[in-house]
């Protein structure tokens, strides 16, 4: 049976948040607590996520099936920008991961296809420094 082809084009423009949230699961599946520190890191403190906003984001992913959980457990995968993955994070019972589908992929890429073009646009204005 072939999936459905759903358009992005309705979600976007994307909160930085939700977006922040979907750029830590598309390097591999994480619990809440490490998509909160992926987050935190990638972003070098600049944000920081609270459990409310992050476990509303992860209610309304799920409901929009931009993600799904896996079972409790599942080792979480961790960031390759020197996040470390302690006992308690590997195969915790108490947590959740989650991972993106092939949806959540396709509506990250294009909010990132988006955010590119207003840079682009805001280089042309020459508000940035050309690339080079």
């Amino acid at each position: 049976m072939t999936a459905i082809k759903r358009d992005p084009a309705p979600y976007l423009p994307l909160t930085p948040a939700a977006f922040h949230v979907l750029l830590a699961l598309a390097d591999g599946p994480k619990h809440g607590y490490l998509i909160m520190k992926d987050v935190e890191d990638r972003t070098g403190g600049g944000v920081r996520l609270g459990t409310g906003t992050l476990y509303g984001l992860i209610k309304r992913f799920l409901d929009d099936e931009l993600i799904v959980e896996l079972p409790p457990g599942s080792p979480p995968r961790v960031s390759q920008r020197g996040g470390v993955a302690t006992a308690e994070d590997e195969g915790s019972e108490r947590r959740r991961p989650y991972k993106l589908t092939p949806f959540g992929r396709q509506l990250a890429r294009a909010e990132a296809v988006r955010l590119e073009q207003l840079v682009s646009a805001a280089r042309t204005a020459r508000l940035l420094p050309e690339r080079g």
